[in-house]
């Protein structure tokens, strides 16, 4: 996913304004257990260097959901 700005220009992930936290919450709160997948394009940076960042942002905001309850994780029965 690119980010376009109001001038039409796509940044890379992380240098725009999309929320990707809350894609990853929202595709967790949907248990989707498929690829995440990065289409970059960025005429303000190097190929290489910008696809390369993009997918190590990608990984860093990729997070597992919890598998208990946020209670039941404070159980020591749980433990």
């Amino acid at each position: 996913m690119a980010t376009r700005t109001d001038t039409g220009i796509f940044r890379s992930l992380g240098h725009g304004d999309i929320k990707f936290e809350d894609i990853i919450v929202a595709l967790n709160d949907v248990c989707y257990c498929g690829p995440l997948s990065v289409e970059w394009e960025d005429i303000r940076m190097d190929r290489v260097h910008g696809a390369t960042e993009a997918a190590a942002f990608v990984r860093q905001i990729d997070f597992p959901s919890s598998q208990a309850a946020f209670d039941a994780a404070f159980d020591s029965k749980q433990r």
